[in-house]
């Protein structure tokens, strides 16, 4: 579908998700559980990843060019499933896809939201990549939900590429951890956002080291309501008295992408397939 044109959707049009890899699929995980009965595709980009230290302009390009594809496949509403793309390039992509009526759901704003009602002091910290803390969005989201909260963040370089690294955690990511919370502590901050989609798969070392009295916010849960009321206001929820289906590609390696992108979806791939994008360049 060219730029700018309207096509009529359907309920029956899957939902769109990526990620630059498998992070985005514990956002996944909470619309299989919360919306089952749509039907899904995924794409993770881990031929570029990491986003973390890309530049504004290239997770720009990136994005435009996945948005691309997923509309090739018939998809009714895209969700960015990552927050570097998501600080940088979600204006991009609702520009790619002005007029064709499919909408568009960040990650970035559902996560600001409930940090800010889930905090009791006004101090709230945020963990996520260079890229995502360099843009400012998370700043601007938290203080435009209540002005008068603070946000501590921490730009963590190192924790990302590692979870996507792979299982078993080791004593490394535990120490990486350690360093990137040590300014949340000094901080006193009472709620932390996880922002990277990655983040949630060493939540359990996140909670040890800031301790049980501090709230660690996800964006899943945010953006599977999101989701569920753009579908509704535009009467695109698949009805369907069963579960749908969900499908992968990726830009990288088909095995790989399967075997560790099950551990983060808690459920069986099935197929992944390969696909090439136009601006293949790599990390």
């Amino acid at each position: 579908m060219a730029p700018g044109v309207r096509v009529p959707l359907d309920p029956a049009q899957p939902v769109g998700v990526f990620d630059s890899g498998v992070g985005g699929l514990t956002v996944l995980h909470e619309l299989l559980v919360s919306l089952p009965s749509e039907d899904y595709v995924y794409l993770g980009d881990t031929a570029r990843f990491p986003y973390g230290d890309r530049t504004p302009e290239e997770l720009r390009a990136f994005a435009v060019d996945i948005v691309g594809w997923l509309v090739e496949q018939g998809v009714k509403l895209i969700v960015v499933a990552c927050n570097s793309a998501s600080a940088a390039a979600l204006e991009a992509v609702e520009a790619r896809l002005a007029g064709s009526g499919i909408q568009v759901v960040g990650v970035l704003r559902p996560a600001a939201q409930l940090a800010v009602v889930t905090s009791h002091t006004g101090r709230i910290g945020l963990l996520a990549t260079p890229a995502t803390v360099a843009t400012g969005a998370y700043e601007r989201a938290v203080l435009a939900a209540d002005p008068h909260v603070h946000l501590e963040s921490v730009a963590c370089a190192r924790l990302a590429p590692i979870i996507q690294g792979g299982f078993p955690f080791d004593e490394r990511v535990v120490t990486t951890v350690r360093e990137y919370c040590e300014p949340l502590r000094r901080a006193a901050v009472d709620t932390v956002i996880l922002g990277s989609t990655h983040y949630p798969l060493c939540a359990p070392i996140l909670q040890r080291i800031l301790g049980r009295g501090v709230r660690l916010v996800s964006a899943g849960a945010g953006v599977s309501r999101s989701v569920e009321r753009a579908l509704a206001a535009a009467e695109l929820l698949n009805l369907r008295a069963g579960e749908g289906s969900y499908r992968f590609a990726t830009t990288g390696e088909p095995g790989t992408f399967k075997t560790l992108g099950s551990r983060f979806l808690q459920m069986p791939l099935g197929e992944v397939v390969h696909v090439q994008l136009e601006r293949a360049v790599a990390a």
